[in-house]
């Protein structure tokens, strides 16, 4: 089963940023404003979430 890291933004923790696992930060975000925030298997992401990992390379995800 597919697994997917996510990356917490401490000045904005109501958004969630979800590559592939492994994959490290897409180009788009400043490594320095991301903390890893742990591995998450396919199963417990909505639909919408792997769809946009799988077709742009990253997903950004509401948390609240």
């Amino acid at each position: 089963m597919q697994e997917y890291d996510l990356y917490m933004n401490p000045q904005k923790p109501s958004v969630g940023l979800y590559v592939r696992k492994g994959a490290g930060l897409p180009d788009l975000a400043d490594p320095k404003e991301w903390v890893f925030d742990g591995t998450c298997a396919q199963d417990l992401l909505p639909p919408g979430v792997i769809k946009n990992v799988e077709t742009n390379g990253h997903s950004f995800r509401d948390m609240d």
